[in-house]
């Protein structure tokens, strides 16, 4: 089945909640998003592979092996980053995108447009947290 979305459709908490236009909606976000880190991460290759390192300042040459492992954390991040983006995609294509793990309860729309790989309503994510806490400083 094919959605098309109307060009200026963005979700409302008025609408059926996970309707297909809405799954179609953040399905879209998603794969905009990956595209974009792919892109990225493809820039950081080329970067990386283009440059060297043969500054003949040590100075200039150890700024340089910071900024390189700088960009290699960043790029790790959002290799993770992808990995959850693709959980979503899945879940989009389940039928359990939208949901809290924890509750099964609907995640707030506003929480999906501003985190669309959310897997907890922000209540879950809050008790999730405030256990680590407690447990991390048992």
């Amino acid at each position: 089945m094919t959605v098309t979305l109307p060009p200026d459709y963005h979700p409302s908490e008025d609408e059926l909640f996970m309707s297909d236009v809405m799954k179609e909606y953040f399905r879209l976000k998603l794969l905009r998003w990956r595209s974009e880190l792919l892109r990225e991460s493809d820039e950081t290759l080329q970067h990386l592979q283009e440059g060297g390192l043969q500054e003949p300042d040590i100075a200039d040459r150890a700024s340089a092996e910071t900024d390189r492992a700088l960009e290699l954390r960043t790029r790790d991040r959002e290799r993770k980053l992808i990995a959850k983006i693709d959980a979503a995609l899945q879940r989009v294509e389940d039928g359990t995108y939208g949901y809290c793990e924890d509750t099964g309860e609907p995640i707030s729309i506003r929480r999906l447009e501003a985190r669309p790989i959310a897997t907890l309503s922000i209540e879950a994510q809050e008790r999730h947290e405030r256990q680590e806490r407690t447990h991390r400083d048992e």
